[in-house]
């Protein structure tokens, strides 16, 4: 039977699809006629249920919604309804936020975002994922279409499907993340930290620089090569132990400047992007980086005092 929620959201327009459902633009009813996001999944009804990937979504959503961070999506309802075909309905309320950044990016005429404009968004896309990692939450797929931009400019991380809470030495699912966006120790079936999220973020950075993505493998390997053009083959004693591919299947070449390769960016940003190491131990954390002199204009740069009050995962810790 069609549960309560199908009463109170009239559907206005389909506006995206993932692998696990549709989400639609809906007016709610109940509450002037307000506009929401709807996610709308349905669930064959097997033994096992609801696909555990959904059902960690919500559980990560209904509890950092406590917090009302302003950098992380808002979950407002959910609902799980029997239909008469054997199958179970999910559905999903979100705040409606107007694009994601791959949509924003499309619409960015050359010569491209102003600079303050980039250390905005960048800074409030750190500040969610802070937030995350404080809270011992690695998303392991961030990537433009997770990231949501609003009209004002308000950036906000969504999909939480694959999240999940982080411990020391743990060994996570190693298919997770964009391919374009992957670590390198995912990328070599390694274990991984919330680093794995930094890594991505720069990956995004670099993406808000040039207007489109800054590592376009085709496969793992080519990934890994493409990364290596960029930062160096790393030395032998950082290459993960159990890696399926061994150090010797790379070999030296040419590194590209970063300048060249992202003309627009300047000694602050080279600086704030080059904390991407391949050693995940070495790659900067979300504390870090915030506090880095990149955002030093930036209105909501940390001072002595917020870092103080910061708590949570840390490198280090």
């Amino acid at each position: 039977m069609e549960g309560s929620l199908s009463v109170r959201y009239e559907l206005l327009a389909e506006i995206g699809e993932g692998a696990y459902g549709k989400v639609y633009k809906a007016r709610d009813l109940e509450n002037n006629g307000k506009c929401v996001a709807l996610k709308r999944i349905v669930v064959p009804r097997t033994p096992e249920g609801v696909p555990f990937i959904v059902i960690r979504e919500v559980a990560w959503l209904k509890q950092l919604e406590l917090f009302d961070h302003p950098n992380i999506i808002r979950l407002f309802d959910v609902e799980l309804s029997h239909q008469m075909d054997q199958t179970m309905k999910l559905t999903l309320v979100f705040e409606l936020i107007e694009q994601d950044l791959s949509v924003f990016l499309t619409k960015v005429q050359e010569p491209g975002l102003p600079h303050s404009k980039i250390k905005d968004m960048i800074h409030q896309l750190f500040r969610g994922l802070d937030f995350l990692h404080s809270n011992r939450v690695v998303h392991r797929d961030l990537k433009p279409e997770n990231v949501l931009v609003s009209n004002s400019g308000q950036v906000k991380l969504a999909d939480f499907g694959l999240a999940r809470i982080y411990s020391f030495n743990m060994a996570l699912t190693p298919v997770v993340i964009t391919l374009w966006y992957r670590a390198p120790e995912v990328l070599l079936y390694s274990r991984y930290t919330v680093a794995v999220d930094i890594w991505s973020a720069g990956c995004i950075f670099a993406e808000l620089l040039q207007l489109r993505p800054f590592l376009c493998g085709i496969s793992d390997i080519n990934q890994l090569q493409k990364i290596f053009e960029v930062l160096g083959l790393p030395d032998e004693e950082e290459w993960p132990p159990n890696a399926p591919l061994p150090y010797n299947s790379f070999t030296p070449g040419l590194v590209k400047p970063i300048e060249d390769l992202l003309p627009r960016i300047d000694s602050l940003g080279k600086d704030l992007l080059l904390c991407l190491c391949f050693s995940p131990d070495r790659r900067t954390s979300t504390y870090e980086a915030l506090a880095h002199p990149y955002f030093g204009d930036t209105p909501e740069h940390f001072t002595t005092e917020q870092k103080s009050r910061c708590t949570g995962l840390r490198k280090g810790d």
